[in-house]
């Protein structure tokens, strides 16, 4: 969506200090037929002709349907491209105005135009205007996303080192960097004494099962039953804690039936439910696999996020309070 937008505009001539502007409705009658059509005098007639009030109704094959605007708006513009120097407002508009608003910032063209025209530095280019434009907290977002996206499969294996110092080799992929992450970065946050009491990838397998640390803290498990992909423990003498992550690369949140299952694994292991968490571990906030499963997510648990490793997103259950005390413990 966001690919089509940006199309849009330069079909358009909506590009800053043109002094045209683009309306997200607009992205919604475009279409392929339409798109192949390069020259100048097609492009201009359908630049005027989509913002006319009424006009293109009935668009065979139209990319989106009219109610899609509202996204385009919302999300892949002010939320998005216009957050990160990509796009520019038209300045002087109420909020309410109809009047198209949008406009590629100039910069952000200049790059496109570079880019396309076969540059030797492609990266550099990139990592030039990407110093430029994002902010710090935008910038380690993009290299732990970018570290997810270049895992394949005949990619080295990946290291993971444990908090006691240990290290182990996991096969590469999106939920292996999750993994890593889970467990070099949340732990380390997010527990005072952090241990690793089972790891395991993709298939089934187990990567590190500590059971001297499980039995430490009182913890007794029965390895045959459906354990989530990482357990974590806090050994801290007055903090005693486990915690139940489920990877999400693409499925397998902690719902409330997966919670439930999850609790009588530890209850019958001899921990009580009050030191007892849970926790969905996804890559990131915007991508479509915590989108799709944010309405599964079971209360009372949590989801943490890769590209925002000191965050994490609660998802509270119990009795209603004062907004401000929902900030205090």
């Amino acid at each position: 969506m966001a690919a089509k937008t940006i199309f849009v505009m330069s079909y358009t001539g909506a590009i800053e200090g043109s002094n045209r502007w683009l309306r997200p409705n607009q992205v919604t009658k475009m279409t392929d037929s339409q798109a192949v059509r390069k020259d100048l005098a097609s492009r201009e007639a359908w630049a005027k002709e989509s913002l006319k009030s009424g006009a293109m109704k009935n668009i065979p094959d139209r990319w989106y349907e009219t109610d899609t605007r509202e996204p385009i708006r919302d999300e892949t513009l002010r939320s998005g491209l216009v957050v990160l120097g990509a796009v520019v407002e038209r300045p002087g508009l109420a909020t309410t105005s109809d009047k198209p608003r949008y406009a590629l910032a100039a910069d952000f063209a200049d790059l496109l135009i570079q880019l396309s025209s076969g540059t030797s530095q492609p990266g550099a280019l990139i990592t030039q205007w990407q110093s430029r434009h994002l902010t710090s907290a935008a910038l380690s977002r993009v290299t732990l996303l970018r570290r997810g996206a270049i895992h394949s499969a005949s990619s080295d294996r990946i290291k993971v080192t444990f908090p006691n110092g240990e290290t182990r080799l996991m096969r590469p992929g999106p939920s292996t960097t999750i993994t890593k992450a889970v467990v070099e970065e949340f732990a380390r946050r997010f527990l005072r004494e952090p241990g690793v009491v089972l790891l395991s990838e993709s298939g089934d397998k187990v990567v590190l099962r500590d059971e001297a640390l499980a039995t430490s803290i009182g913890l007794r498990l029965d390895y045959s039953r459906n354990l989530p992909d990482v357990i974590l423990a806090d050994v801290h003498r007055e903090a005693h804690k486990v915690v139940f992550i489920e990877v999400v690369a693409s499925d397998g949140v902690v719902t409330e039936q997966r919670k439930q299952a999850l609790l009588r694994v530890a209850s019958d292991a001899g921990f009580a439910e009050s030191n007892v968490y849970f926790v969905s571990a996804f890559a990131d906030r915007s991508a479509a696999p915590f989108r799709k499963l944010v309405s599964e997510i079971a209360w009372g648990s949590f989801a943490w996020f890769v590209a925002e490793p000191e965050k994490l997103l609660v998802f509270r259950e119990g009795r209603s309070t004062e907004l401000s005390a929902l900030f205090t413990g």
